[in-house]
């Protein structure tokens, strides 16, 4: 059977996306709706057997999604392959978009054995520890900044490294209003910001994201990650060496950038 265009560009998004490489920008008609670029992703994602370790919300900027006349975020799949702990290293590129800091939470794998309405009060019973959180972000082609949701979307979520802090087992605490604060000592960068940037605040962004999870039939039989989205937006990496990631009352993480 013959593949079609789909099927061809995202083979060739897939072997990027596994053996580390660039390739040139995939067809805008992929990527321009976000409708478009999440069925992208998950045909995408069906092509890798690779264990998943989590899921990301993305474009949870709330000026970010009323300047791409969004309504609402998305979500992609995080790879084994792709989390590091504390302190790792993360190689960049000319693809790199930049550097986010993020609160992300351990969820129970029993989530999944969970058949009502997913709300923020009843969501609390399968979170284990919250932490601070690195993701390094980027594409797997010749291309730069971000016209549409669905550039970020269509890329595997444009996650290229997760880079996670200490954790602290969950016990209700409040991730409003938030200050946090991302810099480089070593080349004097240090940008702040809050985290009720991040689509209302970050309970609400894992609130989306196990939504999502829900209505797509989602299943896995261990404990995974949801990382809830920037809130310093996507930082611009202007130089190599270690950047510290702040969240107060949450913890700090750190990522050497080669």
């Amino acid at each position: 059977m013959k593949k079609t265009l789909k099927d061809k560009i995202s083979d060739k998004l897939v072997n990027a996306f596994l053996k580390n490489k660039i390739i040139s920008a995939i067809p805008k008609k992929f990527t321009k709706k976000l409708t478009e670029a999440d069925k992208f992703r998950k045909l995408c994602e069906s092509k890798i057997k690779e264990p998943v370790i989590g899921y990301k919300a993305g474009g949870t900027g709330i000026p970010l999604l009323k300047k791409l006349n969004e309504k609402e975020p998305f979500y992609a799949s995080v790879y084994a392959r792709n989390f590091l702990k504390n302190g790792g290293r993360v190689k960049i590129n000319k693809s790199t978009l930049g550097i986010e800091l993020e609160v992300c939470y351990l969820i129970k794998k029993n989530f999944f054995n969970f058949k009502k309405k997913i709300t923020k009060k009843n969501m609390k019973k399968f979170i284990s520890h919250i932490a601070p959180c690195i993701e390094v972000v980027g594409y797997r082609q010749k291309k730069k900044g971000i016209k549409s949701l669905g550039d970020l979307c269509s890329d595997f979520g444009a996650n290229v490294k997760f880079i996670v802090g200490s954790k602290k087992k969950f016990k209700n605490q409040n991730v409003k209003n938030l200050k946090t604060t991302i810099s480089n000592k070593k080349i004097n960068q240090s940008v702040s910001g809050n985290t009720n940037t991040v689509y209302i605040d970050p309970m609400n962004s894992l609130r989306f994201v196990l939504s999502k999870l829900q209505k797509d039939k989602i299943k896995h039989n261990r404990d995974f990650y949801v990382f809830t989205g920037s809130s310093v937006g996507v930082v611009p990496i202007l130089g190599k060496g270690i950047y510290k990631g702040v969240v107060d009352k949450i913890g700090s993480v750190s990522t050497k950038i080669n």
